[in-house]
This record gives C-alpha cells, structure tokens and sequence, in this order.
C-alpha cells in the first residue's frame, strides 16, 4: 500500500505571512510529534503561466482567486497510509481541541472558506 497525503491551497493575506508561518511552525511541530512522515508548507513563488506550446493554464493565483495584495500557499502532510492519517489527525485535532478549548475566538491568518483540502492516494512516487 501506497503512502497518503492531505493538501491545502489557502490564500494569506501578505501582510499575514509572518503570523501564517507562526500557525505553520506550531501545526508542523504538532503532526511530527504524533507520526506524520513530512510536512511541508509552501508560499507561492513562480505562479505566473507560461506559454506550454498553445496548452492552456490556470494559474494558481487564479484558481484560488487571489488579489495582489494575498499570497498563494500550497501545503501538504504525508503519512504511511489513510488509516494513519486518521490515527495522526485524531490526536492533532484532541490536543487542538484541548489546547484552544477556552480560545474559541481565535482568528485565523487567513480566510477558511478559500482554503481547499483533501486526501490524496499516492500511485506514482520514486
């Protein structure tokens, strides 16, 4: 079986960078401590199309209808399998939930309703 990972595109704020990676540093401490394999969280950089020989392309900035002034990130977490996936993000989400039980107004660096998230089964890899 084939290892698993979860992705996100979410759209930040520039002027929400810093406290987004602040988020990202304490999310990606959170799921290695509970096993998950890797843990990546990526600001867009070269996200301008290019001429691919008459193909057509969205851009990413596009697809999650970005202004000038917000930033494109692409994140992803990998783990052995869906099952420990599961297992990885139950114990994320008991500690989160433990953590920011009395916090229930903290704000997010970002807009969740523009962020984009699913399972992704691996069957290509090196």
């Amino acid at each position: 079986m084939g290892k698993y990972v979860d992705g996100f595109v979410l759209v930040v704020p520039k002027d929400k960078v810093e406290e987004y990676k602040k988020m990202a540093i304490e999310g990606r401490d959170m799921w290695m401590k509970y096993g998950a394999l890797e843990y990546y969280e990526c600001l867009g950089d070269d996200l301008e199309t290019k001429d691919m020989g008459g193909m057509k392309q969205l851009a990413f900035t596009e697809l999650a209808k970005a202004s000038a002034d917000e930033t494109v990130w692409f994140s992803f977490i990998v783990y052995n399998s869906k099952e420990h996936r599961d297992e990885v993000n139950k114990k994320v989400m008991d500690e989160m939930a433990e953590k920011y039980k009395e916090h229930q107004d903290i704000s997010m660096p970002f807009d969740m309703k523009r962020m984009a998230f699913g399972g992704f089964r691996v069957e290509v890899e090196r």
